[in-house]
Formats: C-alpha cells, structure tokens, sequence
C-alpha cells in the first residue's frame, strides 16, 4: 500500500470520525438543551387571582343582602312597637277619659240638688234636710267610686291613716285613743287619698 492509499484512508477515516463527533457533539446538545427532563410549569398569576376573586365576590353580595334584610327587619320592629306605643297610650288614655266621664255622671245628681236647694223658697228646718239628702247622695256616688271614709272617733291613732293635729291629756280615755275628727279622711280602695286630721289622748295612767 503506498502513501497516498494511507493517506486516503486516513482521510476517509478521520472523515467518519468527524461526523461522529459532530453527530455526538449535536445529541449533547440537544440533551443538554432540553434539561433531561422538562420543568414542572407554573399557573399564571392572572388565573389564579381571577379564580379567588369570583367566591369572594359572590360572598360578599350575600353578606350585603343579609345585611339589608336585617335592617329592613329592624326597622320594620321599630315601626311596630312604636305603633304598638301609641295604640296603648291612647287606649289608656280613652279609659281614663271612660272612667272619669262615670265619675262625673255620678256626681250631677248632687249638682241638681244643689241647685234646686238654692232656688227653693222654705223654712230653715226643710233647708236643712235639703242638705242632708244632698250630702247622701253625694257620699253615695263616692262609695260606688270605691272610696271609704277612714274610721277615726274612738279608735286607736294609726300614723298611716291619722294626722295628729292636737294631744289632749285626760284620764277618760286610753292613751293614743283618738278623740275628735276634725277633718275626715278617704281611701280609694286600698290607696290613701287623705289622712283624717284628729284629737289624740294623752293618758299616761292608762
């Protein structure tokens, strides 16, 4: 084999040595180049805030609809019980008004016979018992009111329904006796309306 066939052996071979090493330089590369294996990829920002602001956008309407419910409940109470307020002042008030008118209409019998009293014309004597019977009638409309007089003459001096306006020492009567009314005293059922002013004995042998 003389020198040039070496020399295009050598050629030839080192022309397929070449492209080895380029084919293998170019597989490296392309390995290198798509990392071995492929990087996890990453959502996008914009998509993952779109999807937590669409829950927390509807949450937020439900809690303004509640809320104006709730206001509207409210003021929906208020406007009741104050109506509830007013219908039962009025109605105490129409009873008051009720129960007044009765008292009154009681007491016009008095009136007329006041009235007829002072028109009439007669002795002293029928004047008097004019006055008595006015006087009856008149106690008998305050005790259909419910009011009673307070005993005082001879009972025992009970600071919750007696005044003492005087002590008189004596030994005729027992000691805190009451001896004398001088203005009489009233109750409305179990309400004191005035205490009956009286004369208290002072007997300390008793």
């Amino acid at each position: 084999m003389n020198r040039s066939d070496v020399d295009g052996v050598m050629g030839k071979s080192n022309g397929k040595s070449e492209v080895k090493t380029a084919g293998l330089d170019v597989e490296h590369e392309l390995t290198a180049g798509d990392g071995g294996e492929s990087a996890p990829s990453e959502p996008a920002e914009g998509t993952a805030g779109a999807g937590g602001a669409a829950p927390l956008s509807e949450e937020l309407q439900k809690l303004k609809a509640e809320r104006d419910t709730l206001v509207d409940r409210l003021a929906r109470a208020q406007a009741e019980f104050e109506n509830a307020r007013k219908r039962a002042s009025k109605e105490q008030q129409e009873f008051r008004d009720f129960a007044t008118a009765d008292a009154i209409k009681s007491l016009l019998p008095v009136i007329d016979s006041f009235e007829r009293a002072l028109d009439a014309r007669s002795a002293a004597g029928d004047f008097r018992s004019g006055i008595e019977l006015i006087y009856r009638q008149l106690q008998d409309a305050l005790t259909k009111l419910g009011v009673r007089v307070i005993p005082a003459k001879g009972e025992p001096f009970d600071p919750r329904y007696h005044e003492a306006i005087e002590m008189v020492e004596t030994s005729d009567a027992a000691d805190h006796e009451v001896l004398g009314e001088l203005q009489r005293g009233y109750k409305f059922k179990d309400r004191l309306l005035r205490p009956a002013m009286v004369r208290v004995a002072k007997n300390p042998g008793k």
